[in-house]
């Protein structure tokens, strides 16, 4: 018996560490090919510049907003400062509780207007519907019976009036340039179904007229933390997959859509936690199974600033939200994995999200217990496995420094000496900390686990979009 146990402890352990030299191996080639990616296209525009146009798609950008009173106006505003030529703004109020729609109408001087939508895709009914004319596009606010964020995505997508969409939150910023950056892959390539764009956190920027003028990072640690993770995951990731088109998340902050295909495959599913990764899997299995050329993007140049929670239960209320939408998706189109019809779709990416995002807080809990029974049983070298974990956490905490500065380089912001030593000191805090606590709200997510269709998840806004260096002086 003991034998036994000795080999099946082996085993695990084995497994254990090829899992982490995989992740390792994984995220030091994904890095470094985003690394060169984003230098590249930094060099040929230093030396080339993009070509300005006369030509633009018309594109319809939805904001769905469940009680964003706070933040609502500031994003359409925000939206008013692009340097876009065609495209409209539909915010949809989906029976928000508080005064949304009040300080929509009432900082736009918008009037009531009695208009037909035409439901192509179903969703729940609309109480009324607000429009005004800006110099520059045409503002419609929605409001209608509360039934979740993909319902009221529905709804805009329903009243939109362009053969594309964006899909951006109402706490989100676009940079004046971002619309037209996420646009660029339909330019060069007509089988293009849809893009997504980067997500940073707006809490450690200082906008003006659509630029950011300063970057600055805040004193709230559990921001500092997700700044320095966004970076990584954004960078290390969604780049390598995109050069085989195996991308199965766009960010629900920020994507952009051709109509026509989201309304063919019936829209947002309403009955998911993860609205934003359901659609976009449904699209790749739609497209593959009726043998539709296709490609869904990523665009790194094209930057949407977005709010992060600023406390941890907010922040766990999110990932647990995040994490059993992605176990929806995975399992409700568990098809695609290993399947020959799919490609690298089924035998890279998807098995990459079961081990590594879905399943990797139990892999790693489950690892480091086998571990520590190992060491106690005198099975393996206890300093050795000491140094190989610091080890690990230091290459993960430079591959997190090398994407964060990265960023910083490609967009030609300034830091201080003083941040830049904090995001050394975060980078190295995120993974022996941050780390686990999100691995510990994964695995809490399944308990007492029950689908809530029509849950926005709420977390606490804050006054965003600050124009003054003050504002990110630490609160008293």
């Amino acid at each position: 018996m003991n034998l036994l146990i000795e080999r099946i402890l082996e085993g695990v352990g084995t497994f254990f560490l090829l899992y982490l030299i995989g992740y390792a191996t994984f995220l030091f080639a994904s890095v470094i090919g985003g690394a060169t990616y984003l230098y590249k296209r930094r060099r040929m525009y230093l030396l080339k510049n993009e070509l300005k146009h006369q030509y633009y798609f018309p594109v319809s950008i939805v904001v769905p907003a469940y009680n964003e009173e706070v933040t609502v106006v500031d994003t359409v505003r925000s939206l008013l400062n692009l340097e876009y030529r065609l495209y409209e703004i539909i915010v949809v109020d989906d029976g928000s509780k508080d005064e949304t729609t009040k300080v929509m109408v009432d900082a736009f001087q918008m009037h009531r207007v009695d208009r037909p939508i035409r439901l192509t895709i179903p969703c729940k009914k609309v109480v009324e519907i607000w429009e005004c004319e800006s110099e520059k596009v045409k503002i419609t606010l929605i409001k209608k019976e509360n039934g979740g964020k993909g319902d009221a995505i529905n709804m805009g997508i329903n009243a939109s009036e362009f053969p594309y969409f964006v899909c951006m939150d109402a706490d989100s910023f676009l940079q004046k340039d971002s619309l037209e950056k996420i646009v660029q892959p339909l330019m060069e390539d007509q089988s293009v179904i849809a893009v997504g764009g980067l997500i940073r956190i707006s809490q450690c920027a200082v906008f003006e007229n659509g630029v950011v003028k300063k970057f600055k990072l805040p004193w709230n640690i559990v921001q500092c933390m997700q700044i320095m993770e966004y970076e990584r995951s954004f960078l290390a990731s969604r780049i390598f997959l995109d050069s085989f088109n195996g991308n199965l998340i766009i960010s629900g902050a920020f994507g952009l859509f051709k109509k026509d295909m989201v309304v063919a495959v019936g829209g947002y599913d309403t009955n998911t936690l993860g609205e934003d990764m359901e659609l976009i899997v449904k699209l790749h299995v739609f497209c593959r199974n009726n043998k539709i050329k296709y490609s869904i993007r990523y665009a790194p140049n094209a930057i949407c600033w977005s709010q992060a929670p600023f406390t941890i239960g907010d922040l766990s209320k999110q990932r647990r939200r995040w994490h059993l939408g992605l176990f929806q998706s995975m399992m409700k189109y568990r098809q695609i994995g290993l399947n020959p019809r799919f490609g690298f779709l089924g035998f890279l990416s998807y098995p990459y999200y079961w081990l590594y995002e879905l399943f990797s807080a139990f892999i790693e809990l489950f690892g480091l217990i086998t571990v520590i029974l190992s060491g106690v049983l005198g099975l393996i070298n206890v300093p050795f496995m000491i140094l190989f974990f610091l080890l690990y956490a230091l290459y993960s905490a430079v591959m997190t420094i090398t994407a964060f500065f990265l960023r910083i380089y490609t967009q030609s912001l300034e830091i201080s000496f003083g941040d830049a030593i904090k995001a050394i000191i975060m980078c190295l805090l995120e993974g022996v900390t941050f780390r686990f606590l999100l691995a510990f709200i994964r695995i809490t997510a399944f308990i007492g686990y029950r689908k809530k269709k029509n849950k926005w998840g709420e977390i606490k806004r804050e006054k965003q979009f600050k124009d003054k260096e003050n504002d990110l002086a630490p609160k008293p």
